[in-house]
C-alpha cells in the first residue's frame, strides 16, 4: 500500500535557478522514534500508515511518495555578518506541499536525507542530537503559542555520521508554512536578478500575505508586513527568554515563523548578554540583541526589494527607510503589551515601562530565574503572603519586596479581581520550558544508552507549558550549580 500525499506543490513549479531537483538518499534500517500524530492528522495524513514501515521508509527518506517533486531550494545569507552568495540546503529536501485542516498550504521537508548540490562538501545527514533538540523546542514553542516550524517525526537511520566522532544519524521530517528566507531573496538580489526577485516576491504575496496584493504598492505592502511579522515574533522569544542563537539572514523565514533551531536555548537566570551558542563567540546573537539583529537582517531583505519600491534608486531607498523606521515602534508594541500581560496588567500606562524594566533589572542584578519569576509572581497576584516565593528566587529578596509594593500599588488601580489576574497570568507565564540542562539529558539518554524514555517524557511535559502538572514539577526547576549547560552546539 501507498500513501497518497495530498501534494499540491507551487515552490516546484518556478523557474529551475529557485532549487535544484535532487532525490533523498536512502538509508539502511530507519526507525520510528516518534511520530506528531495530531500534526499528521492536521495535514490530512493517516499516523497508522506513517508509523508502519512504509511509512517510516518515507519519513527516513528511503521511500519517496506519491506525488511528491522533491527538491533543495537555493539560498544565500548573512553568516555571523558575512556574506555568503551561494548556501542552499545542504542536508534538507522539500518533499513538496499540502494544505492543512485550516487551509494552510506547508511544506513537508526532510532534514538530514543527504547531500544536494548545495553541501558544500558535507554529507548531508544528521545526527540524532540535534533532530532531538530540534523536536523538542519547535514543539516546545508551538504549545507556547509562539509562530514556529513544526516537527511530524524524528527517525534514527541505523547509519552513524562522522561529526568529531561516530554519532547516530537521524531524519527530521519539518513542517513550516514555507522554508522561504530572507537569504532566498539575496541569492537573487546578489546576482542583480531583478526578475527573480520580483517572481519570489510576487509568489510570497500569494502564498502568504494575498491581503496585500491588491494594495497600490504591493512590494512595499510586502515589506511592511514581513518587518511587522519579525518584530512580533522576536518580542515573542525575548518574552519567554528564548535565544535563537544563529539569527543569519539564511535563518530568517518571510513567514514570520522560527526556524532552523541549531543551538538555541531558553535561559534559566535573566541576563540580557546571555549566550549559548559555541560559534558565536562575540555575542553577536545574545538573547538582547535578537531586536537589533532582526533590524539588521531585515534591512537587508529591504535593500533586495528596492528594484521593486521604485524605478529612482533614491526613491527607493526612501520608501525602504520608511519602512524599517517602523520596526522600533513595532517591536517596542509586542514587547512592552507582552511584559503587561505578564505582570498582569489589563490597561497601559505610560510609566508601565519602566516599571517591568525595573524588574528586570533586578533580576538580572539578583541572578533571578527568568521563568520561574514570573511564573511565582502569577500566583503572588492572590496576595502578599506569595511573594516570599519570588523573593526567594533572587540573591537579596528585598530587591523584589520593594518592587513588589510598586507593582501592587499599580494592579490595585485597576478594576479586576485578584483571581482574575492570577489566571491571565498563568495563560502567559509558562510553568514549563526546554531548559537546556533537561534536553541534554534527553541527548544523552538516546545518543548514548538508546533510551528514548527521558526524550518521551520531555516532549509530554513540555506539551502543556502553563499547566503545573504537579508529577512533574522537577521539570520546572532551574538547574543547580553542576547541571548547567553553558553552551550548545550547532548539529551541522
Amino acid at each position: 500500500m501507498t500513501l497518497h500525499f495530498p501534494f499540491d506543490n507551487t515552490y516546484a513549479a518556478l523557474p529551475n535557478g529557485f532549487f535544484a531537483r535532487v532525490a533523498p538518499t536512502p538509508v539502511m534500517s530507519p526507525r520510528l522514534v516518534r511520530l506528531n500524530r495530531p500534526l499528521a492528522l492536521h495535514l490530512g495524513l493517516d499516523p497508522e500508515w506513517l508509523a508502519g514501515s512504509e511509512g517510516v521508509e518515507t519519513l527516513a527518506g528511503k521511500r519517496v511518495p506519491e506525488g511528491a517533486d522533491p527538491i533543495a531550494m537555493a539560498y544565500a545569507g548573512h553568516q555571523f555578518g558575512h556574506f555568503v552568495p551561494q548556501l542552499g540546503d545542504g542536508r534538507a529536501i522539500l518533499l513538496g506541499e499540502v494544505i492543512d485542516a485550516d487551509g494552510v498550504r506547508r511544506d513537508i521537508q526532510l532534514k538530514g536525507s543527504g547531500p544536494t548540490p548545495f553541501s558544500r562538501r558535507g554529507d548531508g545527514r544528521a545526527a540524532l542530537g540535534p533532530v532531538l533538540r530540534e523536536y523538542i523546542v519547535s514543539e516546545a514553542m508551538a504549545a507556547l503559542g509562539i509562530p514556529t516550524t513544526r516537527s511530524l517525526a524524528a527517525v534514527v537511520t541505523g547509519e552513524n555520521v562522522v561529526r568529531e566522532t561516530l554519532l547516530p544519524g537521524a531524519v527530521l521530517t519539518r513542517v513550516a508554512s514555507s522554508h522561504i528566507r530572507v537569504g532566498t531573496f539575496q541569492y537573487f538580489a546578489a546576482r542583480s536578478d531583478v526578475a527573480g526577485v520580483r517572481r519570489l516576491a510576487d509568489h510570497v504575496i500569494a502564498r502568504h500575505y494575498p491581503e496585500v496584493a491588491g494594495a497600490e504598492h504591493p512590494h512595499r505592502a510586502l515589506l511592511d508586513v514581513v518587518i511587522a511579522r519579525q518584530a512580533g515574533l522576536v518580542a515573542r522569544w525575548l518574552l519567554v527568554g528564548f535565544i535563537h542563537g544563529v539569527m543569519n539572514t539564511d535563518n530568517t523565514s518571510v513567514s514570520g515563523e522560527t526556524i532552523d533551531y541549531g543551538p538555541c536555548a531558553f535561559m534559566d537566570s535573566y541576563d540580557p548578554a546571555t549566550v549559548f551558542s559555541s560559534i558565536d563567540e562575540q555575542g553577536r546573537y545574545a538573547y538582547g540583541n535578537q531586536p537589533r539583529i532582526a533590524l539588521w537582517n531585515l534591512t537587508r531583505f529591504a535593500e533586495c526589494l528596492l528594484p521593486l519600491l521604485s524605478g529612482d534608486q533614491e526613491k527607493a531607498i526612501a520608501e525602504a527607510q520608511s519602512a524599517l523606521g517602523e520596526f522600533a515602534d513595532k517591536f517596542d508594541n509586542a514587547y512592552y503589551a507582552g511584559l503587561r500581560r505578564k505582570l498582569g496588567l489589563f490597561t497601559a500606562r505610560d510609566d508601565d515601562p519602566k516599571l517591568a524594566g525595573d524588574l528586570l533589572k533586578a533580576m538580572a542584578d539578583n541572578e533571578a530565574d527568568f521563568t520561574l519569576t514570573f511564573r511565582r509572581l502569577s500566583d503572588a497576584a492572590l496576595g502578599p503572603e506569595g511573594d516570599a516565593a519570588v523573593g526567594q528566587l533572587f540573591a537579596d529578596p528585598a530587591a523584589f519586596d520593594a518592587w513588589a509594593v510598586r507593582w501592587r500599588q499599580r494592579t490595585s488601580d485597576e478594576l479586576q479581581d485578584a483571581p482574575a489576574r492570577q489566571a491571565a497570568m498563568r495563560a502567559v507565564n509558562p510553568a514549563f520550558i526546554p531548559r537546556n540542562h533537561r534536553v541534554e539529558a534527553v541527548i544523552e539518554a538516546a545518543v548514548n544508552r538508546n533510551d528514548f524514555t527521558p526524550f518521551e517524557e520531555l516532549v509530554t511535559v513540555l506539551a502543556k507549558p502553563y499547566e503545573d502538572q504537579p508529577a512533574f514539577i522537577r521539570y520546572a526547576e532551574p538547574p543547580l550549580p553542576g547541571e548547567r549547560v553553558l553552551q550548545t552546539f550547532c548539529g551541522t
